[in-house]
């Protein structure tokens, strides 16, 4: 799912555009025991409870793709009878009226999600008339061709509020606040089928996380049956494998920072794409030409990415790429350089030793303090 796709299903959970037909929800102790459940036609909820879950779903659909929303295919096993793709198509096809399907579905979270204190698992089933579109891109809601049928899951912690003192109105006093149980933000999620070019694609699902760098693992694994994509981490980490090894000794200022400058320049030519830029092994094998790396160094390329990411596997260019800081560090001494003008910083041969030499303008400070010598 690109940008377009993901706001398109964001802006279905108004009161106006609803198509949320049935929700339910599990609340999970500490000790991963079921307290409540909840299982009702979602229009029945009173309207300012409907209003905090469209804020949940809205977060749950939230983030930067490649890192919180990421787009995972299923492996061939598990689309296979018996496959854990086939409790998700049955729960979408029974529109969680399916009471042990729904039960099932809350065990194997519970067995799967690793989370030391309570939390609540809701489920919601929807129908989106997706409407067609003119030759200028406008909707055309009498134009409908397309049912989208899906399901949302977010799973949200349910943490005590902090102890501390509030005002009374009914008694105009100061007093000791009571504590109670508040459901907030999703920390993990997914939606099922994916949204693919304004289709269902049965084959992918978009899981949605909190934490870029906890992608739980076991949960993806024995509840979506989903390849574990890299973090966004990971990616970086990875990059900078390849790079390292393939250039080897070899490994020349000038030529990361010229690395540096190109995919940023990749990045902000198609910062307006719905899709995120993914670099295939050819797409980084011809950065790494263009920022001047030797044809010979180049020969081990293939195997460093091979090895690391996957032949046909693809890095976020948003996920390697550093464009906030340029940052060179020493043992004693860290450098940070505004991205969009490394060209500040070159090294040189000093007296024998190789320095950093940083181009200075018309000012300099020094702890605060304004230098001018």
């Amino acid at each position: 799912m690109n940008k377009k796709d993901v706001l398109e299903i964001r802006r279905q959970f108004t009161p106006e555009n609803c198509a949320i037909t049935r929700i339910c929800g599990c609340y999970v102790d500490h000790e991963k025991e079921k307290k409540t459940e909840l299982k009702k036609a979602f229009l029945s909820l009173p309207e300012e409870e409907a209003f905090k879950y469209f804020d949940i779903f809205r977060h749950t659909l939230s983030g930067t793709l490649g890192k919180n929303l990421l787009n995972m295919d299923f492996p061939l096993e598990a689309e296979l009878e018996g496959g854990t793709q086939e409790l998700l198509l049955k729960l979408r096809d029974s529109k969680l009226e399916d009471d042990l399907l729904v039960e099932e579905f809350y065990d194997r979270v519970i067995d799967h999600y690793i989370y030391a204190e309570n939390y609540y698992i809701i489920l919601i089933h929807a129908v989106y008339d997706v409407p067609g579109r003119s030759s200028d891109g406008m909707e055309m809601f009498d134009a409908s061709d397309t049912v989208y049928e899906h399901i949302l899951c977010s799973i949200c912690p349910v943490n005590l509020t902090k102890a501390g003192l509030t005002y009374n109105s009914e008694t105009n006093n100061i007093e000791d606040r009571i504590r109670d149980w508040i459901v907030e933000a999703p920390a993990k999620g997914f939606l099922f089928p994916a949204f693919q070019d304004r289709l269902s694609d049965v084959h992918h699902i978009l899981y949605y996380t909190k934490k870029p760098e906890d992608l739980q693992p076991d949960l993806i694994a024995n509840v979506l049956g989903s390849t574990i994509p890299l973090t966004a981490g990971d990616q970086k980490t990875t990059f900078q494998s390849i790079i390292s090894g393939t250039l080897g000794e070899e490994c020349d200022y000038e030529v990361i920072r010229s690395i540096h400058d190109n995919l940023n320049e990749m990045l902000e030519e198609t910062k307006e794409e719905p899709e995120p830029l993914e670099l295939s092994r050819p797409d980084v094998r011809r950065l790494l030409a263009k920022s001047g790396v030797p044809e010979e160094r180049l020969e081990s390329f293939d195997t460093e990415f091979e090895e690391a990411v996957g032949e046909k596997k693809t890095l976020l260019a948003s996920n390697i790429a550093s464009v906030k800081t340029f940052q060179i560090e020493t043992p004693d001494v860290i450098v940070k350089v505004n991205p969009e003008r490394s060209d500040l910083v070159e090294t040189r041969e000093i007296d024998g030793r190789r320095c950093l030499v940083i181009a200075i303008d018309d000012h300099l400070e020094v702890n605060g303090i304004e230098v001018h010598k």
